[in-house]
This record gives structure tokens, C-alpha cells and sequence, in this order.
């Protein structure tokens, strides 16, 4: 099963069983039955397993090429793969321009703790002049809301030669665009809450790490049992019913975003079209912020919200957040799966009003 859509709707169910769900419903459980000695049950106390998770972490193990952990969000998912693995004397690289959440944990839990940290720009130049004595080196490719692409299979070997871990985030591109750790990487981490889920209601994050790394596995579910960073269960149950339409919704949202990339360059009043050519995610920019909050108040069709991934079209002014080095006309925009014709017509007509 080597398909996109095969291995999305089949990751991580059961075996069949007469009579049975394909996908069994969430189990709500805070303890288990468990005499005798701890070890004897496959589960034993909420915060230290759940059979929903498990379902879901080997899903995404199978979607990733890994071992999955699931996290009650992106950010518990974030802190627990640096947290977990960084301490006095260790070396830190990371991308300045790329998710803030992560720069945030890197100023105030690693450099607090003793641990250099080395921000760049996400550009695979700039990581390898960052490379000597580096412990950990975190990249996000595409990088938001830059959407910059990084040669990931490159800088995994020079991470390698250097002795360092590489860490990717797979948010925006996701696990049936790009699978990290069959390019060499250790671990991938992302946001379920986005493309993976697709409906704008989880909060849900997950890392996973190199099949042949148990240690690192084991030592990322010990620090969510430590912090308590577990997920609910309907949560877990939710996200793996939803891997089931991934690519069918990322192939929607891909096509509506290359229309929309396509009218958004044939104008002469909209500059910075950027577009990685996967993922819902595109940006442009309107030059001014009175102009980008008129567009935005003009679009019928067009949530404006920040996130990304949804099966409803979003997009925001991305300067407003204070985060990014960007203009205060740049828009990111994620495509949803409406009909292209009608999100096109929209976004345009939008434009239009805003130009006046």
C-alpha cells in the first residue's frame, strides 16, 4: 500500500474484526483493571497510555516512516523534542524566520538552561555556517511564512558529519509531501492541528523519530508523562479519523491554490506571489496595511484567521502578529477546498475593492 490515499485511510487501524468498527471509538479512561505487577497490562494509568493514542501514534508512525508521539499540542510536541534532549553546554541552531513558537521555547526554556543558541535565516547556506559544535539543528521546510524550501537530504548529512541531531518541522508540507526521516533526519515534528486534521477544530501535535531510535521514542513519551502533555482521547479519535480524507483534501487545496497563484500573478497590483508548489499555503503582498485589511474585509468566502490546513479558506495580515519580518501588506492565504472558480472569484473581487 504505497498510494496516498491507501495509506492515509488505512494508517494505523486494527486488524479486522467481525463485527467490529473499522476505526474503534475513543476510549475515556483515567485507569485501567491492573492487579499484579504494573508491567503485566498493556495499560494501566491515563496520563502513561491510552489505546486511542496508540492507534493514532501508529498511524502517524506509518505516514512518517517513524515512531510517533502524540501531544496534547504543536507547541507540547516542540518543547518535549528540545527540552527532552538539550542541557548546559549543548548548541542549538534554529531558523529565525520561521514558526515563532519555537524561537520562543529557544529564548526562554534553552538559552535560561545553559544552551547556545544560533538563530539563522532558513536558507541552506546559512545553516552550514552554523553547523561546527552544534548539538540540535531545527529547520522548517517550506519555512512560514517565509515559504522558503530547504534541501533537507543535504543538510542531513552535513548535520551528521558534524555529530548533530536535525530536527525538521513537517507542518506545513506534512508526511504525503515530504517524510523527513527517509531523507536522514531524526525526528520530524509537526501541528496536527492543520493539514492533518483539516477541519479548524483540534488542537493536536505530534513528533516522530527514526524507527531504529527507540531511545529517543522512549525518552519523548517519558517527558510527556513527566509534563502531563498528554492528549485527550475524542481529540486523538478525531485526528484519526480525519487522516482518512488527507489527500483528497490536500489535493483540493493544492489545485486551489496553484489557480489562485496563476490570477494573483496576472495582476499588476498585487507583488510577492509565493507558492512552494505543495501545501495549501500562499503568500502575497498588497503593499500597505490599509490596503490588506480592506482585502480582507472584502472577501466573502475567506475566513480571516490566523492557522493554516483548512478545509475553509483563511488568510490573514501577517505583520499584525509583531513575529515576522514581513511588510504590513503581506497576506498568507491557505486555500481551502471550496471550488476554485468561486475562490478565485472572490479573492478577486476582493482585490478589486481594495484597489479602489
Amino acid at each position: 500500500m504505497t498510494g496516498p490515499s491507501t495509506r492515509s485511510v488505512h494508517a494505523g487501524l486494527p486488524a479486522a474484526s467481525d463485527g467490529e468498527p473499522l476505526l474503534p471509538g475513543p476510549t475515556f479512561a483515567s485507569l485501567y483493571h491492573l492487579p499484579g505487577p504494573v508491567d503485566a497490562a498493556p495499560h494501566g494509568y491515563g496520563r502513561y497510555t491510552n489505546p486511542t493514542w496508540t492507534r493514532l501514534e501508529h498511524a502517524l508512525g506509518e505516514l512518517e516512516g517513524g515512531r510517533a508521539v502524540v501531544f496534547a499540542s504543536g507547541m507540547a510536541a516542540v518543547t518535549a523534542v528540545v527540552a527532552s534532549a538539550l542541557g548546559p553546554g549543548d548548541v542549538y541552531v534554529g531558523p529565525e524566520d520561521a514558526y515563532p513558537g519555537i524561537r520562543q521555547v529557544a529564548a526562554e526554556v534553552l538559552e535560561p538552561r545553559g544552551v547556545a543558541v544560533r538563530l539563522v535565516a532558513s536558507r541552506d547556506d546559512a545553516v552550514r555556517g552554523a553547523l561546527a559544535g552544534a548539538t540540535m539543528v531545527w529547520i522548517e521546510s517550506p519555512s512560514n511564512p517565509g515559504l522558503e524550501v530547504l534541501d533537507v537530504a543535504a543538510l542531513a548529512a552535513d548535520a551528521a558529519r558534524e555529530g548533530a541531531t536535525l530536527v525538521v518541522d513537517n507542518t506545513l508540507a506534512g508526511p504525503l509531501r515530504l517524510r523527513p526521516l527517509e531523507l536522514g533526519a531524526h525526528v520530524t515534528v509537526a501541528s496536527a492541528s492543520k493539514h492533518l486534521t483539516g477541519h479548524s477544530d483540534l488542537i493536536l501535535g505530534y513528533a516522530a523519530v527514526a524507527a531504529r531510535d527507540q531511545l529517543r521514542a522512549d525518552a519523548l513519551g517519558g517527558w510527556r508523562r513527566l509534563t502531563g502533555a498528554v492528549p485527550g482521547p475524542f481529540e486523538a479519535w478525531l485526528a484519526h479519523r480525519s487522516l482518512a480524507t488527507l489527500a483528497l483534501r490536500l489535493e483540493r487545496q493544492e489545485a486551489n491554490a496553484a489557480a489562485l497563484v496563476a490570477a494573483l500573478r496576472a495582476r499588476d497590483d498585487v507583488s510577492g506571489v509565493r507558492w512552494p508548489g505543495i501545501g495549501a499555503v500562499l503568500c502575497f503582498d498588497l503593499g500597505t496595511e490599509g490596503r490588506a485589511e480592506a482585502f480582507l474585509g472584502a472577501c466573502a468566502l475567506v475566513a480571516q484567521a490566523t492557522s493554516f490546513g483548512g478545509s475553509h479558506s483563511t488568510a490573514e495580515r501577517r505583520e499584525r502578529w509583531g513575529t515576522d519580518a514581513v511588510g504590513p501588506g503581506l497576506i498568507r492565504f491557505s486555500a481551502g477546498i471550496e471550488d476554485a472558480d468561486d475562490l478565485c472569484a472572490d479573492v478577486l473581487a476582493a482585490l478589486d475593492v481594495s484597489a479602489r
